[in-house]
């Protein structure tokens, strides 16, 4: 697929507002853990150069090999990897890729997803319900539908769709399953759930049988961990959610991550011992313009929020070394230990 189609079948959200948030300098090493269509990518790679350095991530191996192509231009200044970032250290590690200058998730489903087809993603196609970022994953959403209790599928619509007539669903689904396309299960959820407005009655059950399928906030709690820990000093950590779910996630983490005590209200002393990580660069969430929800009616509900990387006096010692950037990243080598180091600036977190 050329760059060009990408570029028409996908259309980046928040890109100026990301780059911004990444604070995004020459030179630097960014992560992008959900690649997909190669938006931000392209954005991050072009103002970072010369000598920026990216690694991208994708759990669907679709989107990596369309995503390849179209970075292909970059050369060696990118690297793009086929892994669910759940196992984001790992894979920088695998990659000798710490510290880093930023790190993104953008955790909507790419236009490339959506119009596939294929994938059962959209409840605008027909398709089988598969769901799955990675068909080398076991678990299908037919699996979920066909194979769980009533009580459970209640629970999985309810708790990850927030849908309140998720026992209604779930009832009737267990009185007509086998169900096995996505228009099948669209037709019953729609003889049972009102609409209202302009979101359609399928949505939160389609939403809440993706993430049950994909372990999606399991997988960005662990993640966002991991993150910490892979950025240096003053690295910018930016998340774009597309519903309360994640958006809750993101926010408690970076709110938790930027305080000294995180131990229960009315705690006579504090015993956490929690260490700050991060601060907050914007206490208020980012959203997108109207004009470019005008643009892009999908990116409407994109929450972006961002935090920083401090190094608090407890771990400098420890941490020093680890969380120093290279003064020179330079694009000649994808591995390079010796590069100089720039003098650390120390703040203190209380």
């Amino acid at each position: 697929m050329s760059q060009e189609v990408l570029s028409l079948a996908h259309t980046t959200v928040l890109l100026k507002e990301t780059i911004e948030a990444l604070d995004v300098q020459e030179g630097g090493r960014y992560i992008d853990c959900t690649v997909g269509g190669g938006g931000h990518a392209v954005a991050i790679l072009e103002s970072s150069s010369p000598g920026g350095q990216l690694l991208g991530i994708d759990a669907d191996p679709e989107a990596v090999k369309t995503t390849r192509a179209r970075l292909e231009a970059f050369g060696r200044s990118v690297l793009i990897v086929n892994n669910n970032f759940v196992n984001l250290e790992a894979i920088c590690v695998k990659h000798d890729y710490t510290p880093v200058h930023g790190i993104l998730f953008d955790l909507g489903l790419s236009s490339l997803q959506l119009n596939g087809g294929d994938r059962g993603f959209s409840f605008q196609q027909d398709a089988p319900l598969d769901m799955r970022f990675n068909p080398q994953q076991s678990v299908t959403a037919a699996d979920i539908v066909n194979n769980s209790s009533e009580s459970e599928l209640a629970y999985t619509i309810r708790t990850y769709g927030e849908e309140s007539f998720s026992y209604r669903i779930a009832h009737s689904i267990i009185r007509e399953r086998p169900l096995k396309t996505t228009t099948e299960l669209v037709k019953l959820i729609e003889k049972i759930v009102p609409r209202k407005g302009k979101i359609h009655p399928a949505t939160r059950t389609f939403q809440a049988l993706r993430i049950a399928v994909n372990h999606e906030l399991e997988n960005l709690e662990a993640a966002l961990r991991q993150a910490v820990r892979l950025l240096g000093f003053r690295g910018r950590l930016v998340v774009i959610s597309y519903h309360s779910l994640e958006d809750r996630i993101v926010k408690r983490f970076m709110q938790q991550e930027s305080k000294s005590c995180i131990c229960p209200p009315g705690t006579p002393s504090c015993v956490c011992r929690h260490i700050t990580s991060l601060k907050m660069v914007n206490r208020r969430v980012i959203i997108p313009s109207a004009e470019e929800v005008k643009r892009n009616p999908r990116s409407r509900s994109a929450r972006l929020r961002v935090a920083e990387r401090i190094i608090n006096r407890n771990e400098l010692y420890e941490t020093e070394d680890g969380m120093c950037f290279p003064g020179k990243t330079g694009a000649r080598s994808w591995k390079n230990k010796y590069m100089l180091k720039e003098r650390l600036r120390i703040t203190s977190a209380n």
